[in-house]
């Protein structure tokens, strides 16, 4: 009975943490650092000026969606050469995390999208 408790007891205190983040998901607010592959490229909104946005397949945090806005100027972040990427290219982002799947290049020096080897 009481080895019974125990397990019941653990089971729950382990699937409270089920749902909780994990120290690697991106918090709406800070800045993350990732590496991962290009899926998609689109740049199209820049002509009306919305955000172009490469998706990004990154190693730890899943699919996310990296926010490259059309005005520069605006940014303190140095300009992506967005047109230079395509799927399967490996990259390095810097940014601004504004959801857990969705970050933008551009509030700091630092920010940056950048191809890297492999």
């Amino acid at each position: 009975m009481r080895i019974a408790l125990a397990v019941l007891a653990v089971s729950s205190v382990l699937g409270g943490c089920a749902g909780m983040p994990t120290s690697s998901t991106p918090v709406a607010g800070q800045q993350a650092a990732f590496d991962g592959r290009v899926f998609s490229v689109d740049t199209s909104p820049w002509a009306y000026d919305g955000n172009g946005v490469v998706t990004v397949d990154s190693d730890v945090h899943g699919r996310i969606s990296v926010q490259l806005p059309a005005r520069w100027n605006l940014c303190k972040a140095p300009p992506v050469a967005a047109q230079s990427l395509k799927p399967g290219d490996r990259v390095h982002v810097v940014a601004g995390v504004d959801a857990r799947d969705r970050v933008t290049v551009c509030e700091r020096a630092d920010h940056r999208l950048e191809r890297i080897p492999g």
